[in-house]
C-alpha cells in the first residue's frame, strides 16, 4: 500500500467515525474548521523542519509527490485524521461520562 493510499484510507475512517461511529459530527461544526487551521500551522513547521532538513525521506515512488513547505500532502492527509479521530473519541469520551450516574 502507498503512502497516498494509506493517507486516503485513514481519513475515511476517521470520517466515518465521527459522522457514523460515534456520531459525534465534529466535521459539521463551525468550530473544528474555525480552529483547524491553528492545527495545520504548527503541522507545517514542524513538517518543514524535519523533511527540510531531511531527517524524513520519503520514497518519490509512495507519495504523489505534491508538497506544501516540504511536507507531502499525506502528511496533511495524516495529520487530519489524526486529530479528528482523537477529537472524536475526546468529545464520545465526554459525553458518556456525563450520563453516568455519579
Amino acid at each position: 500500500m502507498t503512502y497516498t493510499a494509506a493517507a486516503l484510507l485513514g481519513v475515511a475512517g476517521a470520517v466515518a467515525v465521527d459522522l457514523f461511529v460515534l456520531r459525534t459530527r465534529l466535521l459539521r461544526r463551525r468550530v473544528f474548521w474555525a480552529t483547524y487551521p491553528i492545527i495545520v500551522f504548527f503541522q507545517l513547521i514542524s513538517n518543514g523542519i524535519l523533511t527540510g532538513r531531511g531527517i524524513v525521506r520519503y520514497d518519490p515512488d509512495a507519495i504523489v509527490g505534491l508538497r506544501l513547505v516540504y511536507a507531502p500532502v499525506e502528511d496533511l492527509l495524516f495529520g487530519f485524521a489524526l486529530v479528528l479521530l482523537t477529537l472524536s473519541v475526546w468529545t464520545w469520551w465526554g459525553r458518556r461520562d456525563r450520563s453516568l450516574p455519579e
